[in-house]
Formats: structure tokens, sequence, C-alpha cells
């Protein structure tokens, strides 16, 4: 099976970095809850959502090796490998960020990826099998070309886009369920990393 993967907020986890950089910077109260919705809905609130946009670029490149994979994702590569599954990395993001200094995000999400999903040394993914692409419709040109079997993505409307490859699976990644309600009955939905690997097993 070739099982395609979104990168951000799907593989790796913001919200405590997010959480931590906005204290450094005092922009958000101590009692702000540790997750980056919070952290962007409080400086949207306050009118400053150009510094949310700053905030970002930051993050996703001078900060990006404090990030976290999700709770199982090293444990799903290791299985998937053991299997002989094949697995990808397609993801969307900008080059550099719209505001603030200029990092090289896609330098800095690849490096992630090099040093953060490996084990004993090892890579648990392909370097070769890790997609950045420029934008949403470049992501999904990138999904059909590889021909995914299966998809996991944290945005919905990624995998309702008409665009979405016919044939591959979609599978939603929704950690808080916030979207579950709202998917049609042939989008499968996962709230962690164990519930995906059960859900390709069914």
């Amino acid at each position: 099976m070739r099982i395609g993967l979104d990168f951000d907020n799907t593989i790796v986890n913001y919200d405590a970095l997010f959480h931590k950089v906005a204290r450094e910077q005092e922009v958000v109260p101590p009692e702000t809850p540790v997750n980056k919705v919070s952290v962007r809905n409080y400086l949207r609130y306050i009118g400053r959502e150009e510094l949310w946009t700053e905030m970002q670029g930051y993050v996703y490149g001078a900060r990006m090796d404090e990030a976290l994979a999700y709770p199982g994702v090293i444990d799903f590569l290791r299985w998937a490998g053991q299997i002989n599954h094949e697995i990808s990395i397609v993801s969307h993001k900008t080059k550099h960020p719209f505001l603030g200094p200029q990092y090289d995000l896609h330098l800095a999400a690849r490096t992630w990826a090099d040093q953060h999903l490996c084990e004993n040394g090892k890579p648990l993914i392909q370097m070769d099998q890790v997609f950045f692409e420029l934008t949403k419709e470049e992501k999904l040109a990138r999904i059909a070309i590889i021909g995914c079997d299966v998809f996991l993505d944290d945005l919905p409307e990624m995998l309702l886009s008409d665009e979405f490859p016919i044939g591959t699976r979609r599978i939603l990644f929704d950690p808080d369920r916030h979207h579950v309600a709202a998917m049609p009955p042939d989008i499968d939905v996962v709230q962690s990393w164990e519930g995906f690997a059960m859900c390709l097993r069914q």
C-alpha cells in the first residue's frame, strides 16, 4: 500500500511550541491554553493578526527543530516499514514567510523530517519521498502522481477538494474532533496515529 501523509499539524504537533514562543514574547496571558489555535485566536482577538503571521514564519523557520512529532508517529512509521507499506510525505507551504525574516521553510521542514523521523540513526522514511509543494493545487497533483492508495490530512478542505485524486482513500486527522460531524461518510476520521493504523487494518 502506498500511504500519503500530510506534514504540518498531522505529523508535526506545534501546540507546545507556539505557546512557548508566545509566552517568551509576552503576547498572550499565562492562562492561554497550550495549543496553537488558542494562541492564534487570542492574537486575532486583540487585533494582532500581523504578529500571528510573523510568529508562524519564526516557528516554522528558526524554531522548527523544537517542534514535536505527534505521539505514535514513530511507531506507525516503524510498523508500516515492517510490512512494506510505501510512505510519502506530501505537504504544501510557502518557501518563505509572508512577514519577517525570510527563513527557508522548506529546508527547515525537510531538515526536521530527516532528523526526527528516524530510529537508532536509521531513517523511517526516505527523503526522496518527502515533497513540499508551494500550493494546494500542486499538493493534490503530487498525490495523484505518486498514486497514493490512502492519504491522511488534518485539513477537511483538502480532502473535500474537487481536485482530490479519485481512487485515493481519504482519512481526516482530527485529534480534537473539530470536524468529525461535518465529514461525509466516505471520509474516515481518526483522532490518533494509533487510530490511523487501526483504520488501515480494516
